[in-house]
C-alpha cells in the first residue's frame, strides 16, 4: 500500500523582523504563489483526500488560497509547524489510511530534509514550490519538482480559454 504526499512550501513571506514569526503573513507575490500552486494542481488532475497545514500564518495563508482552486478545506497540523521529519509523517499516513493523496502546506528546512530522508534526493524547495513523493512503508520515491515559476506556467496555461 503507497501514499502519494505532496508538499506544497508557504509562499513568500514578509521579513523575518515585521512580526513574531508564526504571525508573519504572505506578500502580495506569496499569495500568488499559493493561488498558482493550488490552480497548476488541479490542472495537473492531482485529486487530495486531503489537506494539512501548519499553523504559522504564512502557511494557513498558503493552504487557504491553494484550496481554493482545489476546492478543499485545509486542516490544522500542529506537528508541520516545525521539526516535521519522517516519524510524523510514517503517524500522519496511518492516520490518514492506505492509498491516499495528501498535500502537506509546511515549511523549510523541514520539507527539503523529509524529501531527503525519504527519497534520498537533495532538492531546492524554494517559496511556493510544490514536490511530490510516493511513500510505501520508510521509503519514498521523488515524482516530481515543481517551480514557482513552472507552477505560474501551467496555472496561466490553465487560466487561458481554448483557441
Amino acid at each position: 500500500m503507497s501514499h502519494q504526499v505532496w508538499l506544497l512550501r508557504h509562499g513568500e513571506a514578509e521579513p523575518h523582523d515585521a512580526r513574531p514569526d508564526p504571525e508573519r503573513q504572505l506578500t502580495p507575490r506569496g499569495e500568488e504563489q499559493a493561488a498558482a500552486a493550488g490552480r497548476a494542481l488541479v490542472a495537473l488532475e492531482l485529486p487530495f483526500q486531503h489537506v494539512f497545514t501548519s499553523p504559522k500564518v504564512r502557511a494557513a495563508e498558503t493552504a487557504r488560497l491553494a484550496c481554493q482552486a482545489i476546492g478543499m478545506t485545509p486542516e490544522v497540523h500542529e506537528p508541520l509547524a516545525s521539526g516535521f521529519g519522517t516519524d510524523a509523517l510514517r503517524e500522519l499516513m496511518h492516520i490518514v489510511g492506505h492509498d491516499r493523496r495528501i498535500l502537506l502546506v509546511g515549511h523549510n528546512p523541514d520539507f527539503a530534509q523529509l524529501i531527503g530522508d525519504m527519497t534520498g534526493a537533495h532538492v531546492r524547495l524554494r517559496k511556493g514550490s510544490v514536490a511530490g513523493m510516493r511513500c510505501h512503508g520508510g521509503r519514498g520515491e521523488l515524482l516530481c519538482l515543481l517551480q514557482p515559476r513552472e507552477l505560474a506556467r501551467i496555472s496561466a496555461r490553465v487560466a487561458e480559454p481554448a483557441a
